[in-house]
């Protein structure tokens, strides 16, 4: 059962890092903006900002592009995932599996959702996770 709460939980993790280099990727057009404009009035070379510039945009567009692999992954994973809860014939289960690993929910707001009580959720995971065949 271990195996199968680990393979669920990939796309979880996989969107953790997506935000987190989206962040980055965030912050580093922000610093090539940054970087571009003259730091004082003295006269400079201009072909340093121009030198910057490009090294920052060779950094974002790197970055865009491994973000780019990263969101085709999590997009692949995620379907792979979906076709393994769907193969789950219980549709309490089905759900259960759904909210908490591809809509990544508490279990409080499955339960909610679901008008369960999280104890009653608890129980009807651990039972959906005995019926994922994992690939």
């Amino acid at each position: 059962m271990g195996n199968v709460k680990e393979y669920l939980s990939q796309a979880f993790h996989i969107d953790k890092q997506l935000k987190s280099k989206l962040e980055q990727l965030s912050v580093l057009r922000e610093l090539a903006t940054t970087t571009t404009q003259p730091l004082s009035d003295m006269p400079g070379s201009p072909n340093r900002n121009i030198d910057r510039m490009e090294k920052a945009i060779i950094k974002i567009m790197d970055m865009e592009k491994e973000i780019s692999e990263e969101v085709d992954a999590l997009l692949d994973l995620k379907n792979e995932i979906a076709q393994c809860i769907k193969k789950v014939e219980d549709i309490d289960c089905q759900l259960i599996l759904e909210f908490r690993y591809l809509c990544f929910m508490s279990w409080e707001q499955i339960a909610a959702e679901m008008n369960f009580t999280v104890r009653n959720i608890h129980i009807l995971h651990g039972k959906a996770l005995k019926m994922v065949e994992v690939p």
